[in-house]
């Protein structure tokens, strides 16, 4: 049944993925008729979501944030797929680093780098960073889809410019392999993912709100010693964004404790603050938020 779903759906992947982009976006808006009007696609969280992290803002505004995120979740879905066929000359076009002296100063570190972002903009087209002159070998770190052919059709998507995707659960051991050998890698996190219940070791404020915050990205650069970037992505108008590679440290055993994580929330936050629409708000990041916070746990 997954092979047959696969075959059917891929000859329509493909299609859209060579549309011009003027008749793409016309099919995108079409998909946000589906998606939003007609299924109606997690539009309960969405608008939970938005009263938890807005409360000051009426019922009006927040329609307007979700009717412009809805937008921007299908542009960014069908981006990924358009990435089966987009040129390097087209995305270097559409996903510009704005200052490629970062990415420079990244290669003469002679050492791995974690970079973190969030579900905000694009982070689908941060694959493009080898094609601005990065040295470092690009992986990406995910979680499998069990469809095997969608999977690998994924892997393939992210792959498009070298980045090589990492299965969450082999990231330690594939960072360790790779230090032993003298691999220097650049890894692609994103890190406001919520943590299981037994990682429930650390919460803060995130929008306002106390929730368990995932602290894997900041143990991965202390126990591997990389340095940690920010990845800074803007939306400038439909299907063209600008990305910047902000440093949070370049000696993360030195920091205090949970330095990272909560610089990496302060950037996230201040972004989604002044854009919201731009985040993914089907994500449950606040289910959590009623939780008990266990005895053992941090609070800040």
């Amino acid at each position: 049944m997954q092979g047959l779903v696969f075959w059917l759906a891929y000859p329509l992947l493909w299609l859209i993925s060579i549309l011009p982009f003027r008749l793409f976006y016309i099919f995108s808006d079409l998909i946000y008729i589906l998606v939003y009007h007609l299924i109606g696609y997690r539009k309960k969280t969405v608008v939970k979501n938005l009263k938890i992290a807005f409360p000051e803002k009426s019922e009006k505004e927040r329609n307007i944030i979700k009717k412009k995120f809805y937008h921007h979740m299908c542009d960014m879905f069908l981006e990924m797929i358009k990435t089966m066929n987009i040129s390097e000359k087209e995305i270097k076009k559409r996903f510009v680093f704005t200052h490629p002296e970062e990415i420079e100063n990244i290669n003469k570190l002679g050492k791995g780098v974690l970079v973190m972002c969030g579900h905000y903009a694009s982070y689908e087209w941060m694959i493009s960073m080898e094609v601005y002159g990065l040295k470092l070998k690009g992986h990406g770190i995910y979680k499998r889809i069990r469809n095997k052919r969608f999977d690998k059709l994924i892997k393939d998507i992210r792959g498009k410019f070298n980045t090589e995707m990492i299965e969450s659960h082999r990231v330690v051991s594939t960072i360790a392999r790779h230090q032993k050998n003298d691999l220097k890698g650049i890894y692609g996190m994103i890190a406001d993912q919520t943590p299981k219940r037994a990682n429930y070791k650390f919460w803060t404020d995130f929008m306002g709100v106390k929730v368990p915050f995932f602290t894997g990205s900041e143990k991965l650069a202390r126990d591997f010693d990389m340095p940690v970037y920010y990845l800074e992505v803007e939306k400038v108008k439909r299907g063209f964004y600008e990305a910047r590679l902000k440093e949070i440290t370049k000696t993360p055993q030195s920091e205090p404790d949970f330095f990272i994580t909560t610089s990496f929330r302060d950037r996230l936050e201040a972004q989604i603050k002044s854009n919201p629409e731009f985040y993914l708000w089907t994500h449950k990041r606040w289910k959590h938020r009623n939780a008990p916070i266990p005895e053992n746990a941090v609070v800040k």
